[in-house]
């Protein structure tokens, strides 16, 4: 809970910070902190998108009067939608997953290798429209995924991608049957160790035509697969072989073709993770244990998870399926069948790479990036460690006339995105938190909820911590108060909140 009123009228000023004077030295240090999955963003409906447009727009009327956005040449003409930031456009160009000597690209490279047969899709633009992104994958007019709170958009037609998917359907209407598509996504989303506007994802799909013999060609090289897998150091540990009713084949699908199809599937995956962490059970002169899980997917059935045992720990690599019919024939293909699946670039990169922050695959200094070579996976070796520094915010959610709308213009995405657009990558995560809990400043990765609700007046506060740090250079605590009056200002000003 909050602290009463007067005790948290106190954090209108910062508690003590551990910043140093920015001609202070760093002392050298590194926590891990392997990537977590992707927060699901809760369902609203049509009616609160629309309110949520009309508050953006009230907050941003004099950004969409004015001059067209323009991005990588081509101007989008600004509307109540437009929410994408120059601090989010200013990623468009790194294009991380094609350095060939980066992490991200490296690993990129090692799958694609294993896949060599297939095209490789990963110099398309990252601007695509409504359309591409949520229409034509069947996304519901009121899916959460569409709102301003978790999507960045050019303005009402075109945004940015928030996954690989939205390349699917032209992908399968060019006629291509086997292909890896590689991409930067964005998303709007929390601020932590483990969370970025921007990450990457790469999808892999492989479909054939029956009618052509590309079932027989499935078995065949199921067949070579399955030799080499027996000969590999690597224990597969999967009960999900038999069609379960939880885990059922698609009734337009032959229960013979849809085994041959999956197991087509699990084998080169298998083939894959080997490649990818083969290495490291070998160094420990271990086999490398790998265990297949149902899932649940909207666009495969059945749908599977793929896990790794990694330095002790079961990691979460991958999902999967055997693509649905629905989806094909969306793309005008429903005489083929195949499978696909699809990862996040990052979430393997941390691990295999050691890499402890995800701010640093968009770090520019060379004693990072200097660390690593095209076509090695190497481990990270942290140069140093610099101080954090913490900041708490108290403040009164905006009131709205009636009970039931307390807080409603309220979304902490929007929240999250104020604090990204000015402090940048030196804000190392926020938090909501308790004043009164001392453990806060010993553990930077402490997490307290704290949503006090005024027991008269029924207005809502919350209270955050931020915890800023460089990854190469020591802040002064000047610095960082200059950006958090900055932000204390712009969140009073665009969200109507109440500073506490």
């Amino acid at each position: 809970m909050l602290a009463p009123r007067g005790a948290a009228a106190l954090l209108r000023r910062s508690p003590t910070c551990s910043c140093r004077s920015a001609a202070a030295a760093a002392r050298p240090f590194f926590l891990a902190s392997p990537a977590a999955s992707r927060r699901t963003p809760t369902a609203r409906s049509p009616t609160a998108l629309a309110s949520q447009v009309q508050w953006r727009f009230q907050s941003t009327q004099a950004r969409s009067q004015a001059e067209p956005l323009v991005v990588e040449g081509t101007s989008y003409p600004r509307d109540e939608y437009t929410n994408a930031t120059p601090t989010i456009l200013s990623k468009l160009p790194r294009r991380l997953h094609l350095q060939p000597s980066h992490p991200i690209g490296i690993l990129r490279k090692q799958i694609e290798a294993h896949f060599s047969s297939f095209a490789h899709l990963n110099s398309i633009s990252p601007i695509v429209t409504v359309q591409q992104n949520f229409d034509d994958l069947g996304f519901p007019p009121d899916h959460p995924g569409r709102a301003l709170t978790d999507s960045y958009y050019l303005n009402k037609q075109h945004m940015l991608r928030t996954h690989t998917s939205a390349h699917e359907v032209e992908s399968f209407r060019k006629g291509l049957d086997q292909f890896l598509l590689s991409a930067d996504v964005y998303r709007r989303d929390e601020i932590d160790r483990s969370h970025y506007p921007v990450f990457h994802q790469m999808e892999g799909c492989n479909v054939v035509d029956p009618a052509q013999g590309g079932i027989e060609r499935l078995e065949r090289e199921n067949a070579e697969m399955r030799s080499a897998l027996q000969r590999a150091n690597i224990v597969i540990d999967d009960p999900t072989g038999d069609e379960t009713a939880t885990n059922p084949y698609q009734s337009e699908h032959d229960p013979r073709v849809a085994r041959i199809i999956a197991e087509h599937l699990k084998n080169s995956l298998n083939g894959l993770v080997l490649r990818l962490f083969g290495p490291n059970a070998d160094k420990q002169g271990e086999p490398l244990q790998v265990r297949w899980i149902e899932a649940t997917f909207p666009w495969t059935a059945p749908s599977y998870e793929v896990e790794v045992l990694f330095n002790g720990k079961w990691l979460e690599i991958l999902g999967c399926g055997v693509v649905r019919q629905e989806a094909l024939a969306r793309s005008g293909v429903s005489h083929k069948q195949g499978w696909a699946f699809g990862l996040g670039l990052e979430r393997i990169a941390m691990v295999l790479f050691s890499i402890p922050d995800i701010r640093l695959f968009w770090s520019q200094d060379d004693r990072f990036l200097s660390q690593f070579r095209e076509g090695e996976i190497s481990t990270f070796k942290p140069y140093s460690k610099y101080p954090e520094c913490y900041k708490d915010l108290a403040f009164w959610l905006p009131e709205r006339a009636g009970e039931e709308a307390v807080g409603k213009a309220w979304h902490e995405n929007d929240f999250m995105e104020v604090v990204r657009d000015e402090a940048g990558d030196l804000v190392e995560g926020v938090q909501l938190s308790d004043p009164t809990n001392e453990n806060l400043f010993s553990s930077r990765l402490a997490r307290q909820i704290d949503e006090f609700t005024h027991p008269k007046t029924k207005r809502q506060s919350r209270c955050y911590r931020f915890t800023y740090r460089s990854m190469d250079r020591s802040l002064s605590n000047e610095e960082v108060n200059l950006i958090q009056d900055r932000l204390v200002e712009r969140v009073t000003n665009e969200m109507q909140v109440e500073v506490r």
